[in-house]
């Protein structure tokens, strides 16, 4: 209903094509449809991208305390859906963001967070595979728009409970997965993830510093991030 009610005025419907039609190309970033992710859609789903008024959400969810006393245990979820095919200026504002659930505390859903997103992620799917017959006010036609999940926005340990990947302990990056570089200090008994220059070009100066860093230098690679399908196999297989 709230996407129905946003294609019965004209002038939030030419806002929804913005980023199709009236996107400035010239190579810089300033709105995720300059983004590669977004060009590899297109690319990925070219039916997709061929209807400007297809939507493209961000879904952005964290813990929060509504009384605002830090020391509460209490921790409430909102779950928000961004728009982005709008302009920049406009995706954060009040009337284009999506409160579509509000989880209530008095104690976080943690990874059973899925149970609750469940009647959204299958209104998201149907919204995806069948698409939503709306009338749009900006050209007085009927029109069948589609909507997909763009992108996520959380913080760490959000995000380990939306995608159930681990977040903790010695192996908990979900980019470098079995490959993480990590060690226990020996006094704060805390994890701590080394290793980072393998992500810098092979030549750097940082690659070869000894002493700046842990003594050695960095000769390895970057680890390839799993792709979906493998991070996938890797759950049944767990299971």
């Amino acid at each position: 209903p709230r996407l129905r009610r946003l294609f019965t005025n004209p002038r939030d419907v030419e806002l929804l094509q913005w980023a199709g039609t009236c996107r400035k190309d010239d190579g810089m970033l300033r709105h995720p449809a300059d983004s590669s992710e977004w060009r590899k859609i297109d690319m990925t789903f070219p039916d997709f991208c061929g209807e400007p008024r297809n939507l493209r959400l961000e879904l952005c969810t964290d813990g929060m305390n509504p009384y605002g006393n830090m020391s509460s245990r209490h921790s409430t979820w909102p779950v928000f859906l961004c728009i982005y095919n709008i302009p920049p200026w406009l995706c954060m504002k009040r009337k284009y963001l999506m409160m579509s659930l509000l989880i209530s505390g008095p104690k976080q859903p943690g990874n059973d967070i899925d149970v609750f997103l469940a009647p959204l992620i299958e209104e998201l799917e149907k919204l995806w595979k069948e698409g939503l017959r709306v009338y749009d006010a900006y050209k007085k036609e009927w029109c069948t728009i589609r909507v997909m999940i763009f992108c996520t926005v959380n913080d760490f340990p959000a995000y380990g409970n939306l995608s159930g990947c681990r977040t903790k302990g010695y192996k908990a990056c979900p980019v470098c997965g079995e490959q993480t570089c990590s060690i226990r200090l020996q006094y704060c008994k805390k994890i701590v993830y080394m290793g980072h220059r393998r992500f810098l070009r092979v030549g750097h100066a940082y690659r070869g510093k000894k002493k700046e860093f842990n003594g050695m230098s960095e000769r390895r690679k970057a680890p390839v991030p799993l792709t979906g399908k493998e991070v996938c196999a890797k759950v049944k297989h767990i299971k």
